[in-house]
């Protein structure tokens, strides 16, 4: 490409980073590293009434998180600060005015009701509603006495009539729009803060952007974007706009949608890794070349392009990205698994802070194999802390075998005997309940493991009673053979 590739991720401090949001930064991210480019985050706060406190900073850390790096940011600075947008009132100020001064756009006196009028009256006549110009050629004395009246005016563009506006975007192809569709939008509100199609095309031109890589739902504000790049000469950036992620029901996902996690900071919370994440994000709408769905970052850099962007929607699968992430677990030194599990049996009340690390860790080395995410080791490991377990029909059946009061009272008085209680010492005491009783196989510990976990399959044996302990394993074993 012969221009700089300069590309941004413009989030609203609205809330937590949504999957949707990830998704977009993370392909503009891809892309602008992909070129060589700069990446940039800009912080869209112009809705005042939505901003969210320290919600800024929400959406920073689960980007970092995430392992993206940017050139040019509110925390990094840049050539073109600042990056918060209403940090760049006067930059707005002074370009409403010249549009004003050069008859490019003019004061609205309209009320809600007013517009709300217009709307009802051209619903009725089957038109689609749209600004029906009151205010489009108000003299001075006009608007002097709406003033008088105690209106405080928005400014409105003023749409070139009979004009096609084409949109050429790498993703959906030639995308053709009529301006007589369009009416005259609100470019400032009544508080003089611009409005999101004029602030985020006044500063795209002003940083360079070369390519506006986003989702699908801002293709219809296209159009009035690149009136306003036109009436103020601005080159035009590239677009790509991305396909929608659906739910497993292949329905757009709100917000209150409760079939997906969908913030990026609840996978965090819950124990996912953040290398999994951005894996299957990237993978939601972009297709590599061969069959591959595994790839480090440095591989996704090294393969993005628009060109593989798909057109249709991509359904978020949460099953796969729980077989995903196990696959990434399972790759870790297990002391970056415990990182991932420890909060959560701390706030099961299961361990505390003075807990002996080194059997925390060897917990977890045992289901580490079967982990899709921390948050899962509470209830794959809870026969550790339960005082007392539930023994279910299966369970019961077992311990019901004629062998099983001299199998577990045999295992029992080895264990008695035992002056360490590792993996090992496991090993060799089972081995001597085997020659002692003669019982082996599934006759010898399937009983075993019924009466010290209460399930018949599991991880491990060896491991699983030498980190019940003796006594807690002794305890249980009495239950069946006293």
């Amino acid at each position: 490409m012969s221009k700089e590739v300069r590309v941004r991720f413009a989030p609203s401090p609205t809330g937590h980073l949504h999957i949707g949001g990830a998704r977009s930064a993370l392909f503009n991210y891809l892309f602008a590293r992909h070129q060589g480019g700069k990446f940039v985050i800009r912080i869209e706060d112009t809705d005042q009434q939505r901003n969210v406190e320290n919600a800024e900073a929400k959406l920073i850390d689960s980007m970092r998180w995430l392992g993206v790096d940017w050139d040019e940011s509110i925390d990094v600075g840049g050539p073109y600060a600042p990056y918060r947008s209403m940090d760049r009132m006067d930059i707005y100020t002074n370009h409403l005015q010249q549009l004003i001064d050069e008859g490019k756009a003019y004061y609205c006196y309209c009320t809600p009701e007013e517009l709300e009028k217009d709307r009802e009256e051209q619903k009725a006549k089957g038109e689609t509603p749209q600004y029906a110009g009151r205010c489009r050629h108000l003299t001075l004395d006009q608007r002097q006495k709406l003033e008088q009246e105690g209106r405080k005016p928005s400014i409105r563009f003023l749409v070139p009539k009979d004009r096609e506006y084409v949109v050429s975007d790498h993703v959906r192809g030639q995308v053709t729009f009529e301006s007589n569709g369009i009416g005259d939008f609100v470019i400032a509100r009544p508080d003089g803060i611009p409005t999101y199609n004029f602030a985020v095309t006044v500063d795209d031109s002003l940083m360079k952007i070369s390519h506006v890589i986003r989702g699908e739902e801002h293709l219809s504000n296209t159009p009035r974007q690149l009136m306003v790049y036109e009436a103020f000469g601005y080159e035009t950036p590239e677009f790509a706009h991305v396909a929608l992620i659906l739910n497993k029901d292949r329905q757009k996902m709100s917000k209150r949608d409760e079939s997906v996690v969908q913030f990026v900071e609840q996978y965090r919370d819950l124990g996912y890794l953040p290398e999994a994440l951005l894996n299957f994000l990237v993978l939601l709408g972009w297709s590599p070349e061969g069959e591959e769905e595994i790839f480090t970052r440095e591989q996704l850099i090294e393969q993005f392009s628009l060109e593989r962007v798909s057109k249709s929607p991509a359904v978020f699968d949460q099953e796969k990205l729980k077989w995903m992430n196990n696959h990434y677990i399972k790759q870790q030194p297990v002391e970056r698994v415990v990182e991932l599990c420890k909060p959560h049996l701390l706030a099961a009340g299961w361990i505390n802070e003075q807990s002996d690390e080194e059997w925390i860790k060897r917990l977890v080395a045992l289901y580490q194999e079967q982990l899709h995410f921390g948050a899962e080791i509470v209830e794959l490991a809870s026969l550790f802390f339960q005082d007392e377990i539930e023994y279910g029909e299966e369970a019961k059946t077992v311990l019901s075998e004629d062998q099983v009061p001299t199998v577990l009272k045999a295992f029992y008085a080895e264990l008695q005997a035992l002056e360490s209680f590792t993996d090992e010492d496991i090993k060799q005491a089972l081995k001597a309940v085997q020659k002692g009783t003669g019982f082996k196989g599934k006759a010898l510990f399937m009983p075993v493991r019924a009466a010290v976990t209460g399930e018949l399959h599991g991880r491990d044996l060896n491991h699983t009673i030498s980190l019940l302990g003796k006594e807690k394993v002794s305890g249980r074993l009495l239950g069946f053979i006293q």
